[in-house]
């Protein structure tokens, strides 16, 4: 610490040299600090390098540079990026006190689609969850074709790496931010879970961290077979070959635009790609044999990670967001819902199970029910019965409180967890979820998940009893928290005997 004037500017040593955060609102916080190279030039594709070091102190005041944005989601993606240094592997900290305690430490991953987001913004806003005790951190990765993109001679999943290397650094030097390198916890939502559920798995990532949040789990991860497929798919857009000298030969845009080219195109690859196409997802962690040696599934079943303590998680109504801002709701035919239920039930047995279920009588509710359980409700339990069955200490929870935003037509909805664990309940995602002003029902329910969330983080105990293959029982965070056994029975039971299998490419016909 050093002073100036009468107030106290928070500077931090870390391994690359001194950098110089700001006082806000009670709490220290540091923007924009490199944990790695920018991956440009001769670092373009590849494996994240470490950062290089710096004299003097570096004013971290300002986040770094978002890496490249999806455009095909319109307001539901990132802002549209602008070609700048590409300098995006940079991290913030949020400290109540840098150089004292060593406080427990979260780490957040964020999600959309592997397409799109920053660490940048309202929505991720780390001070009020480190005023509870915790030292929080966010960071940038790269996305889409350049993340997770599979080409001929790139290393794959570079997205999980550059995650790996941003854990890499939180347990050099969040000592000097005070927090404690021995208790870290990831948490991430949506696409942010799903990197999560690859992490658990990852050999790499053994021993960067002791906790994990898994909201929201997306089920697909992809062979590399389909994975390839869809990256030649991306370098035909480029007139280029899909390698690793003609993909880096694209500008970081120009190859942006050519994985939402093919997105907007998936609909003509559904004989070959199956569900990745007609769920319109050209990207995913891909289980190559080396970075992600197999489904996290199969690896918490064996007992990968038993050492790590889970809490996993989703909201009741998962997909009722996409169906609204995709103004579908209520407009869906019964013809969509059976098509729906072609391609994504568990099953004959799946499809009858869902037309005798009491979501049968109206089309929207049924697909969206569906599309709910396939992408992410039974993928995130079954990924909290994989690890309790391989003997790790595993916590579930269901979000069932309803969004007020949009005249309360989005029910309990993806990423309404978001800002009510964060506690950034105006601006960003939350005045869209919320609207302009949080109802007192919604800041107490805030305070409850913050305050498990810190908790789990602080002591692998978030305040309710574990999992249990068994009991299944589940935090149920309504209007009234309560934990009961899972309540998602019909959506249970139905896919009981389901195998979240890697997707690929569909045989060639003889």
């Amino acid at each position: 610490m050093t002073e100036s004037g009468c107030a106290r500017v928070p500077d931090v040593r870390t391994k690359c040299g001194m950098v110089r955060g700001r006082w806000e609102g009670g709490v220290a916080v540091f923007r924009g600090i490199p944990y790695a190279r920018p991956p440009v030039g001769s670092l373009r594709l590849a494996a994240p390098v470490p950062a290089l070091p710096w004299e003097g102190t570096r004013p971290a005041d300002a986040f770094g540079e978002s890496p490249p944005q999806s455009q095909a989601f319109g307001p539901m993606g990132g802002p549209e990026s602008v070609a700048g240094s590409g300098d995006w592997l940079t991290m913030n900290v949020w400290t109540p006190d840098p150089g004292r305690e060593l406080l427990p430490v979260l780490v957040w991953i964020y999600g959309g689609a592997y397409l799109f987001g920053t660490s940048a913004g309202p929505t991720f806003d780390g001070t009020a969850l480190a005023r509870r005790g915790t030292v929080v951190v966010t960071f940038n990765y790269r996305l889409g074709a350049e993340g997770y993109g599979h080409f001929e001679g790139v290393v794959p999943n570079r997205a999980l790496l550059d995650q790996v290397a941003a854990l890499q650094w939180v347990r050099d030097n969040i000592a000097a931010f005070g927090g404690d390198p021995d208790r870290v916890t990831v948490f991430g939502e949506s696409a942010g879970a799903g990197a999560i559920a690859a992490l658990l798995a990852m050999p790499r990532a053994s021993g960067l961290f002791h906790r994990a949040v898994a909201q929201s789990v997306p089920g697909p991860f992809y062979t590399t077979a389909l994975a390839a497929d869809i990256g030649t798919a991306v370098a035909a857009e480029l007139a280029s070959a899909p390698t690793s000298a003609g993909m880096a030969a694209t500008t970081p845009e120009a190859l942006r635009d050519a994985g939402d080219a093919v997105l907007h195109k998936m609909a003509q690859y559904e004989a070959r790609w199956g569900q990745a196409a007609r769920a319109r997802m050209p990207f995913a962690p891909v289980v190559d044999g080396e970075v992600l040696p197999c489904p996290p599934w199969e690896a918490l079943r064996a007992g990968q990670s038993a050492d790590v303590d889970l809490m996993v998680g989703h909201t009741r109504d998962e997909t009722r967001l996409f169906t609204v801002l995709s103004g579908q709701l209520g407009l869906v035919s019964p013809e969509e819902a059976a098509d729906t239920l072609a391609w994504f039930a568990p099953g004959e047995a799946g499809r009858r199970a869902y037309r005798a279920g009491q979501a049968a009588g109206d089309p929207t509710t049924l697909r969206d029910l569906v599309m709910s359980d396939w992408v992410f409700r039974m993928p995130s339990l079954h990924l909290a019965q994989a690890h309790a069955e391989g003997g790790g200490t595993t916590y579930a929870y269901e979000l069932s409180w309803e969004a007020t935003g949009l005249g309360g037509v989005l029910g309990a909805c993806h990423g309404l967890d978001v800002p009510l664990v964060f506690g950034t309940l105006h601006d960003g995602i939350a005045t869209l979820l919320l609207g302009e002003e949080p109802s007192d029902e919604a800041v107490a329910l805030s305070a409850e998940m913050g305050a498990a969330w810190a908790a789990f983080a602080a002591t692998g105990d978030p305040g309710w009893a574990p999992y249990r293959v068994e009991e299944r029982l589940t935090r149920v965070f309504g209007a009234k928290p309560h934990t009961a056994p899972y309540p998602e029975e019909a959506s249970r039971l139905i896919w009981a005997d389901h195998d979240f299998a890697v997707l690929d490419v569909a045989p060639a016909a003889d």
